[in-house]
C-alpha cells in the first residue's frame, strides 16, 4: 500500500553517509578559509591517536550494523519498509548503530587530520539525521512491526 508523502520525505533523497561527507567538506572549507593556529606537537599526537581509535570504532560499529541488516535481508534505505526488525548485535546498544558509527568515524577523521571546523558542521549532520531521517524510519517501523517495535524502543535508546 502506498503511503502519503510526508513533508520530510524529500530529505531522504540524500543518502545519510553523503550527509556526513558533505558536512565534513563544509567544515574543511571553513578550515581553509578560517584556519586556526597550529597545534602543539603533543596535542597533535593525542588528536591523531584519538582520531584513529574513534575512526576504527566508528567504522566497526557502522559495518557491524550493516552486516546485521545484510544477514537479516532487510533494507538499509531510509523510508523503505523493513522486512525484519533487527534487535541483536549493536542494535542492543543503539537503535541506530550505523548512524552512531558514522558520527564516531567523522570525529575520528577530524582527529586524524587535526581539523576543528568539521566538529562544528557535524552538529548539522546529526540534527538532520535526528530530526528528519530517523523520525521517518521510526514511523515506518511502527507501522510494520507495531508493538514489537514499541517494546524495543522502551529498552534501547535512539542513539546510546
Amino acid at each position: 500500500m502506498n503511503q502519503p508523502a510526508s513533508p520530510r520525505q524529500p530529505f531522504l533523497h540524500i543518502p545519510v553517509p553523503w550527509v556526513f561527507v558533505l558536512a565534513y567538506l563544509l567544515g574543511v572549507g571553513l578550515e581553509i578559509l578560517f584556519p586556526l593556529g597550529p597545534l602543539s606537537s603533543e596535542v597533535l599526537l593525542v588528536s591523531q591517536i584519538g582520531g584513529a581509535v574513534l575512526f576504527l570504532i566508528g567504522a566497526a560499529l557502522a559495518g557491524w550494523g550493516l552486516l546485521m541488516f545484510h544477514n537479516a535481508r532487510t533494507t538499509t534505505v531510509p523510508g523503505e519498509m523493513s522486512s525484519k526488525l533487527v534487535t541483536s548485535g549493536p542494535y542492543c546498544i543503539s537503535r541506530n548503530p550505523m548512524y552512531l558509527g558514522l558520527v564516531f568515524a567523522y570525529l575520528g577523521e577530524a582527529g586524524l587530520l587535526s581539523e576543528v571546523w568539521p566538529l562544528l558542521t557535524l552538529i548539522f549532520a546529526i540534527a538532520y539525521v535526528n530530526w528528519f531521517v530517523i523520525p521517518i524510519e521510526e514511523v515506518r517501523l511502527k507501522e510494520n512491526f507495531g508493538n514489537n517495535y514499541e517494546q524495543y524502543c522502551t529498552k534501547v535508546h535512539r542513539w546510546i
